[in-house]
């Protein structure tokens, strides 16, 4: 009789697949779960809150490029991570959320509720541990969904199932995979509207982060511009003909050349009202092309005259392939030099609102622009202040930005970082939050310390929230001012406030440092600027 049981082996079949981080708060609903994993290789990473679990493991695996894995308790330790599970299903992140369930039978019935309805409910995979004779098949199903499927799988595994004794069994061979490549009548279809345009722009999104090299290269061929959605900021960062993120947040050289394109060609991008700006960006007349794996996502956001199922890579080689030659088309010498003079918003003038108490902040995104090495991984936390970190900080590539507004919540921003910088540990993590997202997610910031992560937190602090920019009819709460590097400085970190933009100088001492310990900088920001961008994504103008 062994004295192994469930929990066992699905621990050590998913560390056998490939699970190296999983994320969780400590607990005896799942604890050996974690222990399995743990004790074959993977490192577990305790948070402090279950919702901190889920955003970072979704983070990790943006960043890293595999799969994130949480353990969760039953009840309550599910339904707390629901926000982070409903953002990392949204945006299609392999992720494998272990779900510990109460056992059969009236029991705790304090702690049941439907944890299949809920996966369902925010578009996660719902999968379940079955018994101990289909335990190694169950958990290779779920990690094998969230993989070739980028999927969030939660995965239930009832209390009473877990205990039971189970013989392991070998991790079964995975089929042969190779991704669907377009129909010769869609690439035809693509060649023949790339080889008649004037003006072609394309934004790639999520699904196109594997196909940098064959997009670029297409795009060569057709004389495209290159865009991406915020999510996929930083893929093309490099290229001459980058017009970096498209939508709310693109600068008006970019939102110009996109509006007057003939035809837009969407790579892995749903197109929907972030980057479109609620359609405004795209013209009535230019022909909209979505290449994407999943023929239900086309046209969902935006009309289109021509949906290509296939994944991006093989399909711009099949594309590229199909076109007679290179052409100039868009890449001409005006828009070259345009690109060249405003093709960053730092390069876009503004007036400084920025006073002895308040600093600008643009200013502030600019000055720490300068400041903070190359090799950086930024992770943007939900708000009104969003914009000024997303538009004025660069990344080196796609691997430096993590941009979780699928499903927005404040509070998101620190357990992002988290999870990135345990992705990234050669780059410089910053996270960037609004004053109440900081302290809506401030329980992470103890992990953050404890962990020793050398992070740049940055908190664009205008002590004001609501439901839009201030001084466009929208809500706006003003809170009594808070010292938050008094607070920093209570969990263990280094901190500074900033309301000129010499107030900086400790960050620019600490970034020459060890870095030994987080630095939080309080930047009190003017809060009259107008969230331009927020205003423009909303209104499509």
């Amino acid at each position: 009789m062994s004295d192994r049981t469930v929990a066992d082996v699905v621990g050590e079949t998913l560390a056998r697949l490939g699970a190296d981080l999983v994320f969780g708060v400590a607990g005896s609903g799942y604890l050996p779960v974690t222990n399995a994993l743990v004790a074959h290789g993977a490192r577990f990473v305790a948070t402090r809150h279950e919702s901190g679990a889920a955003t970072a493991a979704d983070a990790y695996a943006r960043v890293s490029g595999r799969p994130g894995v949480i353990t969760v308790h039953q009840g309550g330790g599910l339904t707390n991570a629901m926000t982070g599970i409903a953002e990392a299903a949204k945006s299609r992140t392999p992720l494998i959320v272990l779900a510990a369930e109460p056992a059969a039978g009236p029991s705790r019935s304090d702690v049941r509720v439907d944890q299949g309805a809920l996966a369902h409910a925010v578009g996660a995979v719902g999968d379940r541990v079955h018994g101990p004779a289909s335990a190694v098949a169950d958990a290779t199903r779920a990690w094998r969904t969230a993989v070739l499927q980028r999927s969030t799988v939660v995965l239930h595994l009832p209390l009473d199932v877990q205990a039971e004794a189970a013989e392991p069994d070998g991790v079964p061979p995975a089929p042969a995979m190779q991704p669907p490549r377009a129909s010769d009548d869609a690439v035809t279809a693509l060649a023949h509207l790339l080889k008649n345009a004037g003006r072609p722009v394309f934004i790639a999104g999520r699904g196109a982060l594997g196909a940098r090299a064959e997009v670029e290269a297409l795009a060569a061929a057709a004389g495209a511009l290159l865009a991406t959605s915020a999510a996929a900021k930083g893929l093309f960062a490099g290229d001459d003909w980058n017009l970096d993120v498209s939508g709310g947040f693109a600068t008006p050289p970019a939102a110009e050349l996109i509006r007057d394109a003939d035809v837009v060609v969407a790579w892995g991008a749903s197109l929907d009202g972030w980057t479109t700006r609620q359609g405004a960006l795209i013209g009535p007349d230019t022909a909209v092309v979505q290449v994407d794996l999943d023929p239900s996502a086309f046209g969902v956001h935006h009309r289109v005259d021509l949906g290509v199922c296939g994944d991006a890579r093989l399909t711009a080689l099949a594309v590229a392939a199909a076109l007679p030659g290179h052409r100039q088309a868009y890449r001409t010498d005006e828009v070259r030099a345009k690109l060249r003079d405003r093709g960053r918003w730092r390069d876009v003038g503004y007036t400084d609102t920025g006073d002895e108490s308040h600093i600008d902040p643009r200013t502030l995104a600019v000055t720490l622009d300068d400041l903070l090495p190359a090799e950086r991984v930024i992770a943007v936390d939900a708000g009104d202040f969003m914009g000024y970190p997303s538009m004025f900080l660069s990344v080196p590539d796609h691997h430096g930005f993590v941009f979780t507004q699928a499903f927005p919540s404040i509070g998101s921003g620190l357990a992002s970082a988290l999870g990135a910088a345990l992705a990234s540990p050669g780059r410089l993590p910053v996270a960037a939050c609004g004053g109440d997202g900081f302290l809506t997610g401030v329980a992470e910031l103890d992990t953050i310390r404890r962990l020793g992560l050398g992070m740049l937190i940055v908190v664009w602090n205008h002590e004001a929230s609501g439901t839009g920019p201030a001084g466009h009819g929208l809500s706006t709460v003003v809170w009594p001012e808070t010292d938050l590097a008094a607070i920093a400085r209570g969990h263990g970190c280094a901190a500074v406030t900033v309301r000129r933009p010499e107030d900086l100088d400790p960050v620019r001492e600490w970034l020459a440092g060890s870095r030994e310990v987080p630095m939080v900088v309080d930047a009190k920001v003017t809060a009259d600027q107008p969230s331009w961008w927020a205003v423009e994504t909303v209104r499509g103008h």
